[in-house]
């Protein structure tokens, strides 16, 4: 039995140090080399170096001054971190079309968008009342960025072809040329906003 015992013994020692400690060293490495911004979190700075998020999360905006992101249905508090004690992190709120609760909470978000825009005629773009299915989502559609030029133009006494033209500067194209739908990242172009004032 000892036979075998001390064999499989030090398989797993040498597994262990293989997967456990040289492979997460190595990669951790390689990461920091090749994408070093993106192995740190894609995080935005301002021009003093303070972090003031991720291009990956998106934060909660609601003065009307500001592009307004997707809903979060993270629970307590909009696009927040994974807590287990507190049972909150990246989550969809799957609700299915039929149920109030999604009813309610889109409706309260038409609310407030034609509440910040009263004069806004356009019809509302269906990221600007629904989730994403992470909750974490920092891009918003085209149709949802130009929905609030007028608002935030008007809000902050701009005119709306800069705004719009903050807008077409901040659009990311699909991916590899076909993959996904241009958006536009809200965290980023509201750094943009406050850095023309």
């Amino acid at each position: 039995m000892i036979s075998q015992l001390r064999p499989a013994f030090f398989m797993l020692l040498i597994f262990t140090v293989i997967t456990g400690i040289l492979y997460p060293l190595a990669v951790t490495g390689i990461a920091q080399v090749v994408f070093p911004h993106q192995a740190n979190g894609s995080l935005i700075t301002t021009k003093d170096g303070n972090a003031v998020g991720s291009e990956l999360i998106g934060q909660q905006f609601d003065d009307p001054s500001y592009f307004w992101g997707r809903i979060s249905a993270t629970s307590t508090f909009a696009y927040n971190a994974f807590n287990a004690e507190a049972l909150t992190g990246s989550s969809g709120s799957n609700y299915g079309p039929l149920n109030p609760a999604l009813t309610d909470m889109v409706q309260a978000r038409i609310d407030a968008l034609k509440a910040a825009d009263p004069d806004n005629t356009l019809p509302i773009p269906v990221d600007l009342v629904t989730a994403s299915a992470s909750g974490l989502d920092p891009h918003i559609s085209i149709a949802a960025a130009l929905y609030q030029v007028h608002r935030v133009a008007t809000a902050r006494g701009l005119d709306e072809a800069q705004v719009k033209s903050l807008v077409d500067k901040y659009t990311t194209g699909r991916q590899f040329g076909f993959l996904g739908e241009p958006r536009v990242n809200v965290l980023e172009l509201n750094l943009a906003l406050d850095g023309i004032q």
